[in-house]
């Protein structure tokens, strides 16, 4: 419906549809649809018309009236208004038209419209919200990125599952989409495990990821006793470039005991990433990539290292490919990473999750990236989030003062299964459902009150607002998802979807409520959300949209009837039913998006 409306103001105003921008209203009183195209079109007259604004682009020949004597936005909207209550096929889909405020153009759908879309969600189930703005376009997207040889903290949660759901959400809008797990598997930071296994006369087989770690913690509390031991690190890791053979073993076995660890923790999460092309992967094509940095001046000697200024528009400090002793930076990697994936991939776009304290790094890395001609800035997004923080402060592994993300896990299912114990909480349910429930209520609200937040917003870890059963939290819509299904397995037509034309003509002549109505005018906006929150890189645009549908769903549920036997009226219930499948429906479509189970029963 949005391309639709555009489209008709597009011929109008002489504007792109790129240009028009048409919202949905915060205020269900203001229309299915707003815009400020008359406002935004006025600033554009020439100042002769009375706007204090600059000289115009726009012309006569724009529109399809003249505006000569057009002086205020709302004059031009009315304008506006007037041509398009003229076309027939657009008062086929909007009921009205009106203005509001100094020139806000808002826009009703029609009854037909709204209900046909009603029949769409039910026809089209989980492909529901499914689109094809994307079609033909390639998006890589490098998520997750945990060090080998550490357990994975609270820190790894955002990329890890802000990654997916932008994955997801790509996926889901007709992009071909690839996952990347760059693994932080190469670096100085191996030179200090390598030194430390040698130095302890330790067998990295026997090693576990906890022991791992508790070996990097140890070198960095004895490192600042003894600065020499940096230097030590930094030449074990240059054997380890270098190919030695007891380096390369010891690295080996790390990279194995933390792929394990990995993986299982991903197959909880629900997170499925294509590839796992770490640092390592690319050790073998850095020195092409860095040629090809000589090549284009790009790379400059530097007092023993192999530098790259950047020019005056990009407004960087200098970084380096090489260091002075020879060994590589995390920037030639990625010099090597662009390289690989415009030969393997080609994308449109590659998004890049990871933290804000990466800001000033990936700008150097894109700039360096298109001074190469390897690919644009617009084509390279940082999505850079914000951090978890405890009461506590911030964490460190090198300070051992962690926050363990399995050990929230845990404690999460444990909370989620202390509610399904309750007395009054659904007693159906067997100590193997309680089980599996718990895991998936308290996994999907961790998961859910991250990607509520904005990636680029700071999180404090609170307990209390994650579980809270009456507000914007993943089990409260989780519970309203098993509600929907819980109504619809109680209804005695099990079939309810075998007339959808025939419930048109029906529901037509049926009243429908405010509540009813507010349920078809949110259905019809579930496609747009999904593509708003990936072009702006923020599924929380779609957590907020599903909390606002549970909420518009148990308020219909708590003021009227559902089930025949309540309604007294057959034709209302199968209506009601196939509204409580239609919420269902698009419940689980975007808790998947988000990454998130829905229970069927809770």
């Amino acid at each position: 419906m949005r391309e639709k409306i555009t489209k008709f103001l597009a011929g109008i105003t002489g504007l792109t549809k790129t240009e028009i921008h048409l919202e949905t209203p915060e205020n269900e009183e203001f229309g299915d649809y707003t815009t400020n195209i008359a406002m935004q079109k006025f600033v554009e007259f020439p100042i002769s018309n009375g706007s204090t604004g600059s000289p115009s682009r726009a012309k006569s020949r724009d529109f399809q009236f003249p505006i000569e004597k057009i002086k205020t936005p709302r004059a031009l909207a009315e304008k506006i208004v007037e041509k398009l209550r003229e076309d027939k096929a657009l008062l086929e889909i909007v009921d009205k038209i009106e203005i509001a405020g100094p020139g806000f153009i808002n826009f009703w759908l029609k009854n037909d419209v709204l209900l046909n879309n009603l029949i769409q969600i039910d026809t089209e189930k989980e492909n529901y919200g499914r689109s094809e703005w994307g079609k033909g376009k390639i998006m890589v997207i490098d998520y997750s990125a945990p060090n080998i040889a550490k357990r994975f903290s609270i820190g790894h949660l955002r990329s890890t599952i802000i990654g997916q759901a932008l994955y997801n959400l790509y996926n889901f809008s007709g992009w071909k989409t690839v996952g990347d797990n760059h693994l932080g598997d190469w670096g100085t930071q191996f030179g200090v495990l390598i030194y430390m296994v040698e130095n302890r006369n330790v067998d990295p087989e026997k090693l576990t990821i906890e022991d791992w770690e508790k070996h990097y913690v140890e070198f960095h509390k004895e490192a600042e006793k003894d600065p020499d031991l940096k230097d030590k690190a930094r030449d074990a890791f240059k054997r380890l470039e270098d190919g030695d053979e007891n380096a390369r073993n010891i690295w080996k076995k790390a990279y194995e005991t933390s792929i394990r660890e990995y993986d299982r923790i991903y197959e909880r999460l629900n997170v499925n990433i294509d590839y796992a092309y770490g640092e390592s992967f690319y050790e073998d094509k850095m020195p092409e990539a860095i040629s090809l940095a000589k090549e284009k001046g790009v790379a400059v000697p530097s007092e023993g290292a192999l530098a790259v200024e950047f020019p005056e528009k990009y407004k960087l400090p200098s970084n380096l490919l090489v260091k002075t002793n020879g060994t590589t930076t995390y920037m030639a990697r990625d010099l090597a990473l662009m390289l690989f994936r415009k030969r393997e991939w080609n994308p449109d776009l590659q998004i890049f999750e990871v933290g804000a304290d990466q800001k000033l790094y990936f700008q150097q890395v894109f700039a360096l990236a298109e001074m190469v001609g390897l690919f644009k800035l617009d084509q390279l997004k940082h999505v850079a989030h914000g951090m978890i923080r405890f009461k506590e402060g911030k964490m460190s592994t090198r300070q051992g003062k962690t926050v363990k993300l399995e050990e929230v896990l845990d404690e999460a299912v444990d909370r989620a299964r202390a509610i399904l114990d309750k007395p009054q909480s659904t007693r159906d349910l067997s100590d193997k459902e309680k089980e599996k429930i718990s895991e998936i209520v308290g996994i999907g609200a961790v998961k859910y009150f991250d990607l509520m937040h904005h990636p680029t917003s700071d999180i404090l870890f609170e307990w209390e607002k994650m579980f809270v059963l009456e507000g914007n939290s993943g089990p409260y819509l989780q519970y309203t998802y098993a509600r929907t299904q819980s109504v619809l397995k109680k209804s005695p037509n099990k079939q309810i979807n075998k007339y959808p034309n025939k419930l048109i003509i029906k529901n037509l002549k049926l009243e429908i409520n405010n509540e009813e109505k507010s349920l078809l005018r949110a259905f019809v906006h579930f496609s747009e959300i999904i593509e708003n929150a990936a072009i702006n890189y923020s599924p929380n645009l779609l957590a907020n949209y599903l909390f606002d549908l549970a909420q518009k769903f148990n308020l219909f549920y708590n003021l009227h009837g559902i089930l025949e036997q309540r309604t007294k009226n057959k034709e209302q219930s199968e209506f009601r039913l196939l509204l409580t499948s239609a919420v269902g429906q698009i419940l689980k479509n975007g808790l998947n998006l988000l990454g998130i189970s829905a229970p069927e029963k809770m």
